[in-house]
């Protein structure tokens, strides 16, 4: 690593820490030359899979496409800057993990609602309403029902289990 300080080529690491969950790794460094220290991250270069439109076009993961789509379903709405990013980084996460070469944009806009419906439920049916192209108040009615009638995953997870559960095999 070139120090930034003098450009020397020969700099030592001093410590290691991973950071930012786990998804990086942080190293102090020193210059042998200068004795200068500075920090540099390290990142796995992952590529995203490619989207496949209805329309049966292919076109690369656009970040910025999926973060305009959830920034204005939660337009005016009190969600934190932070539960956003976290959200994206969930989604962009979990499409890795498929391991697919490409993915469908209706499993993107899945994973949107999924992560919407944690953040909140207004924004989740703005964009619900807009992704299954709603025409009518009665297709409004019948999502809002099956939200009030579904409990959430994180309500399902604070449930109390009024039976024990099976063990897992």
């Amino acid at each position: 690593m070139r120090c930034p300080f003098c450009g020397t080529d020969d700099t030592r690491v001093v410590d290691s820490r991973l950071a930012n969950d786990g998804d990086q790794v942080r190293r102090r460094r020193r210059c042998v030359a200068c004795d200068e220290r500075f920090t540099t991250y390290e990142v796995a270069e992952l590529t995203m899979p490619r989207v496949i439109k209805s329309n049966a076009a292919r076109e690369p993961f656009n970040d910025e496409k999926l973060r305009a789509g959830i920034m204005r379903a939660l337009e005016k709405r009190p969600v934190s800057i932070e539960g956003i990013e976290a959200a994206l980084n969930r989604i962009r996460k979990r499409i890795l993990i498929s391991g697919e070469r490409e993915v469908a944009s209706s499993t993107v806009g899945e994973l949107v609602m999924d992560e919407l419906r944690q953040l909140d439920e207004v924004a989740y049916i703005r964009f619900a309403s807009v992704y299954r192209r709603f025409d009518a108040i009665e297709e409004f009615r019948s999502m809002i029902d099956h939200l009030e009638s579904t409990p959430s995953s994180e309500q399902r997870h604070r449930q109390i289990d009024l039976l024990p559960r099976p063990p897992k095999v």
